[in-house]
């Protein structure tokens, strides 16, 4: 009998053994995770991006493709408001494409390597390899990371939650949270193919802002069925409170300018954008201008602004007070809803 007991303690002791050592630890995830970025000649993916922003969600289609070893063809699209831009690099640069306008925008720009980028798969391995104090957990068909991000903005989301498929490493969700670890922006990964093969034009600016599947947005996307309803920033930075609000008339409808006054005073101007005839290139003027994600669109960064277009409608914020990241953080809660 005891004989018997100690066989089925001995074996039980085994299978554990075994058990632990099947399971992979924090470091072989990171290590596998980074032999992949490095074997990885490039993928395409898809992905949901929602956005707690205002009183609703928006959610927004993404289509991501990477080539190594910088090239980048990164489509957003919001089907209910019927609008996309797309952040294009090839080796002329990065390019921010807007087919409603027919315009693309070019910058001198570190895209994608000067900030964390939700929905790139090397972006996200990338925080975990340089956050030290990331946190791990594995589950029976996933690894999940948390970590901290590297947004410009990172005051205001400085923690993401990721999650890995165990059978092939490729990335399944991101969640990006704010100080209290409220989810803000969550990527939902629908396809991922490491395998993908790329057309010779694949990344050509002038192709893809006259290509097909941007053709596809309706005439009512276009600024010409696009009216003017002025919204309000809601973000609260040195008690700044609404001094100003002036209509100006112009040969494209009408302009509105809002002054803000406080210790952080500043002004947001907003106009119907005008379209092109014809495919256009809009070099950005200031040599320091960057381009900044905003999550709903891709805006122009400088000093001592920040401006984008959304459904139609042209916004530029300038202030002598705002720093770089409260640009940001006024611009973003522009998506609620208008009210003074």
């Amino acid at each position: 009998m005891k004989r018997k007991v100690w066989m089925l303690v001995m074996a039980l002791a085994i299978m554990i053994v075994l058990s632990a050592c099947g399971s992979k630890s924090q470091e072989d995830v990171v290590g596998n995770l980074k032999e992949k970025i490095e074997d990885l000649k490039g993928y395409k993916a898809k992905a949901k991006m929602t956005l707690q922003v205002g009183n609703e969600p928006q959610t927004y289609d993404i289509e991501i493709w990477h080539n190594k070893p910088n090239f980048y063809r990164v489509l957003l699209k919001n089907d209910i408001k019927e609008q996309s831009q797309m952040i294009l690099r090839n080796k002329e640069g990065v390019y921010v494409l807007t087919p409603a306008l027919n315009k693309s925008y070019k910058f001198q720009s570190e895209w994608p390597q000067n900030s964390s980028q939700a929905y790139l798969f090397e972006s996200l391995v990338k925080d975990i390899l340089l956050d030290k104090d990331a946190t791990f957990k594995s589950t029976k068909d996933q690894y999940v990371f948390e970590t901290k991000t590297r947004y410009q903005n990172n005051k205001m989301l400085p923690y993401q939650e990721i999650v890995f498929n165990k059978r092939n490493l490729s990335p399944k969700s991101v969640k990006v949270m704010d100080t209290d670890r409220k989810t803000l922006v969550s990527v939902q990964f629908t396809k991922v193919d490491f395998n993908a093969k790329f057309d010779k034009n694949a990344f050509d600016t002038h192709k893809n802002l006259t290509s097909s599947i941007l053709d596809e947005i309706p005439a009512s996307a276009k600024p010409e069925g696009t009216e003017l309803t002025v919204k309000y920033p809601t973000a609260k930075i040195g008690d700044t409170a609404l001094l100003d609000e002036k209509e100006i008339n112009t040969e494209n409808g009408k302009r509105v300018v809002l002054t803000y006054t406080g210790k952080k005073s500043f002004t947001m101007i907003q106009e119907k954008a005008e379209a092109m005839q014809t495919a256009t290139m809009v070099p950005t003027s200031i040599a320091d201008a960057d381009m900044v994600d905003l999550g709903f669109a891709i805006g122009t960064l400088t000093k001592g602004s920040i401006s984008w277009t959304q459904d139609g409608v042209d916004y530029m914020i300038a202030s002598k007070e705002l720093t770089e990241n409260e640009l940001i953080e006024v611009a973003q809660s522009v998506q609620s809803e208008p009210v003074k």
